[in-house]
């Protein structure tokens, strides 16, 4: 039973949202801010924690900071209809995906499940005995999807879920272009919509982290309105 931590200071959505995951069969756990969150993961971590943005005493920005210092475990924000820049920052910091509210509980029932089922897949070694199992070297990138690691020029990177699988993809065929929808099936589950702008901040994302431990790095080309390509150096 995978344990769900739900942070959030509306204690309407703390409520309605956890009887939705416990009748799918979640633990839950409910806090009303970050710090309460946070005091409580520093003692035991949860699977996946859906975090609301804005908070009392530490808000989800802060808490999902802290978070990833230690752990690339799945995170949801929750972001109120206007904050495009919130989720922007949001995944650029490390969120694996958003939802915004009103949201409906279906959907994101269905993100936490595709989440959960990658990251359990990754972490146990249940991956289909493919050329994606193996060790992947491209120039100075080396990927383990066993291990979910990744190096360049020999420096650990610490990538999400979502962050390795979108480099894997890309990674896998150098200097053919993978378009964003293309991209949108290797990250997300089939029930689940996401818009171009996600992936774009995925990508983003995924290379500031690649860029702190190399600032030259430019590995991954940008073809507007057409996709993105690795380019092996």
């Amino acid at each position: 039973m995978s344990r769900i931590a739900l942070v959030d200071d509306d204690r309407n959505i703390l409520t309605s949202v956890a009887m939705t995951l416990e009748a799918e069969g979640f633990e839950v756990e409910t806090y009303n801010d970050g710090q309460s969150a946070l005091d409580a993961f520093n003692k035991r971590l949860p699977d996946m924690a859906v975090l609301d943005i804005k908070m009392p005493r530490m808000d989800g920005m802060d808490l999902l900071q802290r978070l990833r210092q230690k752990t690339s475990m799945p995170v949801i924000f929750l972001t109120s209809k206007d904050d495009e820049i919130d989720e922007v920052l949001g995944l650029r910091m490390g969120a694996d995906d958003y939802v915004k509210k009103p949201f409906s509980q279906r959907l994101l029932v269905e993100r936490i499940r595709a989440l959960l089922r990658r990251q359990e897949a990754i972490e146990s070694g249940e991956v289909a005995t493919t050329e994606e199992t193996k060790i992947m070297t491209r120039g100075a990138l080396v990927m383990d999807p066993l291990r979910h690691s990744v190096s360049w020029k020999g420096r650990d990177v610490a990538l999400t879920v979502t962050e390795f699988l979108l480099l894997q993809a890309l990674a896998q065929r150098p200097g053919f272009v993978k378009s964003r929808d293309q991209l949108m099936d290797v990250a997300y589950d089939d029930q689940v919509y996401v818009d171009d702008r996600t992936i774009d901040s995925h990508i983003k994302r995924l290379r500031k982290k690649m860029r702190t431990v190399d600032d030259d790095f430019s590995a991954i080309e940008t073809l507007y309105g057409i996709g993105y390509r690795y380019n092996e150096e």
